[in-house]
């Protein structure tokens, strides 16, 4: 249901859509106080709960991107992301540059992640084409129940062109980021 709602061809009824400016003064105002929402192509869509393994994997990552990368880089975590017009998501970590940061959220990223258990069709099927079109050169689906991490890049109006699952034995290395090598094993796996 909600990926149909996602999709206006498949809208069954009109439905009045938030932009992200609109979304961004509602939340100025007050609204939405301990909901976690996120703003999904205009509809207001209730961010997954995290489990204690989604929680280890992002304050893992988190920590080791942060300490291995320094300055000029800063690795924010569960903070918006000015994706699009329409698209404010919350992913897990982003990584900006220190020079890209400012008193709005940010709207450029090297790295944007998402650690997913029952968000994972979420963050392939909605998720995915809003970072390509915002441009982010690398996104990163970290699969908790298949201890494997998804790494898209080259984006594209669609999605990536490029999709590759590491798994335990692989390494991941960012493109953007000089130096950074996380074996896939190191990961606080469940």
């Amino acid at each position: 249901m909600l990926l149909s709602m996602l999709d206006p061809e498949l809208a069954v009824e009109p439905i009045r859509r938030l932009s992200r400016v609109e979304y961004d003064q509602l939340v100025d105002l007050g609204m939405f106080v301990d909901e976690p929402l996120e703003l999904l192509r205009g509809v207001l869509v209730t961010m997954s709960p995290q489990g204690i393994p989604h929680r280890d994997l992002v304050a893992w990552l988190g920590k080791r991107l942060t300490l291995d990368l320094g300055e000029p880089f800063t690795v924010r975590q569960h903070s918006p992301f000015a994706a699009t017009e329409d698209s404010e998501p919350e992913p897990d970590l982003v990584v900006i540059r220190d020079e890209d940061r400012k008193r709005e959220h940010p709207s450029i990223a090297l790295l944007v992640v998402e650690v997913a258990s029952s968000s994972l069709r979420r963050d392939r099927r909605i998720k995915t084409p809003i970072y390509a079109e915002a441009g982010v050169p690398e996104y990163w689906i970290v699969d908790v129940d298949g201890a494997a991490i998804e790494v898209l890049t080259e984006p594209d109006r669609g999605g990536y062109r490029s999709v590759h699952r590491l798994a335990r034995g692989d390494v991941l290395r960012p493109s953007r980021l000089p130096g950074i090598e996380i074996a896939v094993a190191d990961l606080p796996w469940p």
